[in-house]
């Protein structure tokens, strides 16, 4: 990519896709194509094509997508299948016929197997069955990094896919009904704090193992790829370090000094006992994560709820 290099961020008001735009403008990156969702409805066949046409971007990074905790993935099965296979399929076919240099296409470590083997290598695609609380995301995912494969194939486009692992950041989603677990938690436990040091009261068992990966790193990651990666298949995103929902819990409480206890509902599931990536692959080639847990958790409730 050139510094005057048309780029297009799919989601740039999103938790990845801001973190995206604000790498790429920290690093000079100035010929810019954003749309908000109300600008430009992705899942709007009509609407993207005419997007495409209009601005012909050369690079782009496809970051929008819905996305939800165990609760939303469960209950809007439907939505989460068919407005994520919409918002691809409509980016990566018009990437194609408007001649997009290269397209970077992110989806999530759910993509894999939930009783595969540990560390998650990315030959594991499809050698079982998924976790069934986010199998309809997990099955749109995996549809992406094949059409991207396929487009690759037939084509001879450079589309590419990037898995990444649990993520939070800037500009996460706090909402306790449909939010992931890291930043639900740093809610509950900064509102038990304001409330006299309440219980807090967390779902499962607090026994899965879970990675987090700060968006900043993985912003630096994509771009990384864009710039280094052409090839078929998916490559792994991560931190390559894992802890238990328990220990995260903990640490949450230690950053925001909540001093009441925690209680664990263990009728709640628990969703994947464990989902640690492989990130040999990326880390071989030269890029690694660089924000420690704590350092990134501290920054972002600093950032959000002590401002």
């Amino acid at each position: 990519m050139q510094k005057n290099s048309k780029i297009y961020i799919a989601g740039h008001r999103g938790m990845v896709g801001s973190s995206l735009l604000r790498n790429l403008e920290a690093k000079g990156f100035t010929n810019l194509a954003l749309r908000t969702s109300s600008e430009l409805d992705l899942r709007n066949t009509a609407a993207v094509a005419e997007f495409f046409e209009k601005e012909k971007p050369e690079y782009v990074f496809l970051a929008a997508a819905k996305v939800g905790g165990i609760m939303a993935n469960n209950t809007y099965r439907a939505d989460f299948l068919y407005e994520n296979l919409m918002i691809q399929n409509n980016v990566i076919h018009q990437s194609y016929l408007s001649g997009v240099q290269k397209l970077l296409f992110l989806g999530s470590s759910c993509i894999y197997p939930k009783m595969a083997p540990q560390p998650l290598k990315e030959d594991y695609l499809l050698t079982g069955t998924l976790e069934p609380t986010n199998e309809p995301y997990a099955i749109a995912k995996i549809a992406g990094i094949k059409m991207c494969d396929a487009y690759r194939s037939q084509y001879n486009c450079n589309f590419i896919s990037a898995m990444p692992t649990n993520l939070y950041g800037p500009n996460d989603n706090y909402d306790l009904n449909n939010s992931h677990v890291l930043p639900a938690m740093l809610r509950k436990f900064h509102e038990a704090k304001n409330d006299n040091n309440r219980d807090v009261e967390l779902w499962g068992s607090g026994t899965p193992l879970r990675e987090f990966l700060h968006t900043d790193d993985l912003a630096e990651a994509c771009v990384f790829l864009m710039e280094n990666f052409n090839d078929y298949g998916q490559i792994n995103l991560g931190i390559g370090e894992d802890l238990s929902i328990k220990e995260l819990a903990e640490l949450i409480q230690k950053i925001t000094g909540h001093e009441g206890n925690i209680i664990w509902d263990s009728s709640k599931p628990d969703g994947t006992p464990r989902k640690l990536m492989d990130v040999s692959k990326i880390n071989d080639m030269g890029w690694k994560a660089k924000i420690s847990l704590e350092e990134g958790i501290t920054k972002v409730y600093q950032d959000k709820f002590l401002v």
